[in-house]
């Protein structure tokens, strides 16, 4: 497993200040999502097989607050093996939000109900990453403001 902590860019007030987010993709410690979530604030960590991140999670799902998939890498098997395997995850998508990076779906997809992953269009921008983020941290963010 890969640590990946960049506070060069951001400060307290990053949305994902302190959240510890598991990153599952191939792309290495530079890839393009973890920088990016590692610049919104995130403390990632980044895992390159499936089976190693659900066990991860499973093992202390409090221990994270966000896990990104990233689809489209090798190992993970698309969109449709992606979301059969946060359905395998069960109670510990409650606890831990999913946010699944694709190039398969059209649109961006940004559900209500906490259980069902917030789905982003690849390639993604900082933009997109950083909505799709705040979102998926949604009830983080709410909390924080009251």
């Amino acid at each position: 497993m890969q640590i990946i902590r960049s506070f060069e860019h951001g400060d307290a007030t990053a949305i994902g200040f302190g959240v510890r987010v598991l990153v599952l993709s191939s792309e290495g410690e530079q890839g393009q999502i973890s920088r990016r979530l590692a610049r919104l604030g995130g403390r990632v960590d980044q895992v390159e097989e499936l089976f190693a991140a659900l066990s991860e999670l499973i093992d202390d799902p409090a221990g994270y607050g966000l896990f990104v998939v990233d689809c489209d890498s090798a190992g993970v098997g698309g969109l449709e093996a992606a979301q059969k395997a946060v359905q395998m995850l069960g109670q510990v998508v409650q606890r831990v939000p999913v946010l699944l990076v694709s190039g398969e779906p059209r649109d961006h997809s940004f559900p209500l109900d906490r259980s069902s992953p917030t789905i982003l269009r690849a390639p993604i921008s900082a933009v997109s990453l950083k909505v799709g983020f705040e979102h998926a941290l949604r009830e983080r963010l709410f909390n924080r403001a009251a």
